[in-house]
């Protein structure tokens, strides 16, 4: 009996070891390893520099007809590649070239469907992928996840899926956040003295990914269900009343997201990483020319507070000429009509006080484009009529708003418009949206998002202010391009801060406002003030045009999260410097080695020596550099710091 047992005992374990398998790949820099082990199941890790960070005990997608990718499954061939590439983008974040280089597992099963593992020096990355003749019907999918004891987390922690994805990041112990707990995504972890940024690219024709907690440092994904049935509540908020019992219907031969995990050994290191753009697919554009990115006046966030003109400010023709003849003047690209454009219900019409084509024809002739914003369920009803009527009357793009939601029919809206637009040369700008998921690489008109809790939060709260606009570069923005909308003319500290709808005001000093158009990355980048203050402040005005919206490189010089920020960008030959603070004064060392050798001018923004006590206060020099110096500078509470250099 005993021997029947053993005997028995070695058979379970020796048809186990032979389906079990281990497979490893490592970063071309040799420093993070994820290692593959498929048997029952499949789990991968990762370890940066020999230490655990993370550990997914489970990756699966549950099919209809009760089929499970991921169990039981046989290797049928596991092959190792290389991605050594150059990436030049056609609208550039970050930088115009990029160096896509990393090490490729591609595990394949007899099922018919394949993991990718991808391992860069900035992070891990793995996609399912699927070569069945018939259909997908999705359950669910699972991703889990553990993290080592004493993790933390920056998690924008949600209430609803139902989301404008609009979050104040907020630093928790892992141990801490339970299945109640949703996070959008990217969602920040700080993991034996490493960050992992989780986020996701490539969403097509499938839902957004989100988080929730399970104790002891777990986290699982959840993804949206197929809505059934909706309501639309007043012309913006189409609710999910009902849904199907899957997450997505789809093709049986595909790729799927990127599950992306962003590695950075310090928090300053985030902000380079342009993993999420990586990822996604090619340009799809063939004619590009035609995208410009540029600076935009912005009306709603002021209220259209206009003074010192002889006509009643408003929606009207003559406002907008106003906005245009500033603009003009300025040499920004573009303004945007935001609500109250067209006449409730239908984006083809607008209301009796404006003349779109009469606007149109004005900009142009002053060398400046229009943007019209749209509620994008009014849009998507009448897309095919919308764009041609646009491109006839002269519009340079749109900005769409109040999606709210990232399940596969939304998801699928996003693919569509950028399509769409793009066949009639318009550009478009993501309101109410989610994360970006490298949508720009593949439709490059597609300029920004928002998907981030920005500055038009400070006409109604008191969330904006100098903490969270140094937390969102290392959260938020790693993902990609961000509509916050800074360039708040009028400052306030902290004690003296109000929000007001008619006649906003910012957190933090005027430095602080001009230093975020070189932190912050938007390729289309608003000037959120009444042009009537951008006149009456013109020193700041010329300083903030002056600041390009597309760089070519980036280099983090010193930060962390939540608490102040230095960064260097260039454009051309020329480099830009910023830096912000909390509410907390600092003096930061600038080591200038980064610039080529040579002296330069330095067209320096700083916080005045009241701006403690005077938010507006600042100081506007120009001193001689060259490559090498060292220099002090200070930032006052909520402070800010600007640099333009310019070589001799």
């Amino acid at each position: 009996m005993k021997r029947t047992l053993l005997l028995a005992l070695l058979s379970v374990f020796s048809a186990y070891y032979s389906v079990a398998k281990e497979f490893k790949v490592t970063s071309p820099d040799s420093k993070i390893s994820v290692t593959v082990n498929v048997g029952t199941g499949i789990k991968w890790s990762a370890t940066h520099e020999g230490k655990e960070i993370i550990n997914n005990f489970k990756i699966a997608m549950i099919l209809e007809n009760g089929k499970v990718l991921g169990e039981n499954e046989k290797v049928r061939k596991a092959a190792f590649s290389k991605l050594n590439d150059i990436i030049r983008p056609v609208v550039a974040n970050k930088k115009s070239e990029i160096t896509d280089n990393c090490n490729i597992l591609t595990i394949s099963f007899s099922s018919g469907f394949s993991l990718q593992f991808r391992a860069y020096n900035d992070g891990v990355a793995y996609r399912f992928e699927t070569s069945l003749k018939e259909e997908l019907t999705i359950k669910n999918e699972i991703s889990e996840f553990i993290f080592p004891a004493g993790s933390h987390s920056w998690y924008p922690l949600e209430t609803s899926i139902m989301s404008h994805n609009e979050r104040t990041f907020i630093y928790l112990s892992l141990d801490t956040i339970t299945k109640k707990h949703l996070a959008s995504l990217p969602t920040l972890f700080q993991v034996n003295g490493v960050d992992v940024l989780v986020t996701e690219s490539d969403i097509e024709d499938y839902p957004g990914m989100w988080l929730v907690g399970a104790g002891s440092g777990k986290i699982s994904g959840t993804w949206s269900k197929y809505p059934e049935t909706e309501k639309l509540t007043g012309d913006r908020n189409l609710f999910v009343t009902s849904t199907k019992d899957y997450i997505a219907k789809t093709q049986g031969t595909r790729t799927f997201p990127w599950r992306v995990f962003v590695i950075a050994p310090t928090d300053v290191k985030l902000i380079e990483s342009d993993m999420v753009y990586r990822l996604a697919p090619p340009n799809r554009i063939a004619d590009t020319k035609w995208i410009k990115p540029g600076h935009v006046a912005w009306d709603w966030w002021n209220a259209n507070n206009l003074y010192g003109v002889d006509f009643r400010a408003g929606i009207n023709n003559d406002t907008y000429k106003y906005y245009i003849d500033f603009a003009s003047k300025n040499r920004i690209e573009y303004i945007i009509l935001d609500e109250g454009w067209y006449k409730s219900g239908t984006v083809l019409e607008s209301v009796p006080e404006i003349n779109i084509p009469e606007l149109c024809k004005y900009a142009e002739n002053k060398h400046v484009g229009i943007v019209l914003w749209v509620v994008w369920k009014t849009f998507w009803d009448k897309i095919d009529e919308a764009v041609a009527l646009y491109e006839k009357w002269g519009v340079k793009g749109v900005k769409v708003d109040f999606m709210q939601r990232d399940d596969q029919k939304v998801v699928n809206f996003y693919l569509e418009a950028a399509r769409k637009t793009a066949e009639h040369h318009l550009i478009i700008d993501f309101h109410g949206a989610y994360k970006p998921d490298g949508l720009g690489r593949t439709w490059p008109n597609a300029l920004t998002r928002e998907g981030v809790k920005g500055m038009e939060n400070d006409k109604w709260s008191k969330d904006i202010n100098p903490d969270h606009d140094v937390t969102i570069p290392f959260t938020r923005m790693v993902a990609g391009p961000m509509d916050y909308t800074p360039g708040a003319m009028v400052n306030m500290d902290r004690a003296n801060f109000t929000p007001n709808f008619t006649r906003p005001e910012s957190q933090g000093t005027r430095a602080h406002q001009v230093a975020l158009y070189i932190i912050y990355e938007s390729p289309l980048q608003m000037l959120s003030d009444s042009p009537s203050n951008y006149m009456r402040e013109q020193e700041s005005t010329d300083f903030i045009v002056n600041i390009p919206v597309v760089w070519d490189d980036i280099i983090g010089i010193d930060g962390k999260i939540g608490d102040y920020l230095l960064l260097a960008r260039r454009s051309g030959k020329e480099w830009f410097v910023g830096a912000i603070t909390d509410w907390t004064s600092r003096d930061m060392d600038l080591d200038l080695s980064f610039l080529p050798v040579g002296k330069y001018s330095m067209d320096i923004f700083q916080d005045g020596i009241n701006a403690d006590r005077y938010a507006g206060d600042y100081k506007h020099l120009k001193t001689d550099i060259k490559s090498g110096d060292k220099m002090k500078i200070h930032l006052a509470p909520g402070g800010g710091w600007a640099a333009r250099i310019t070589p001799e």
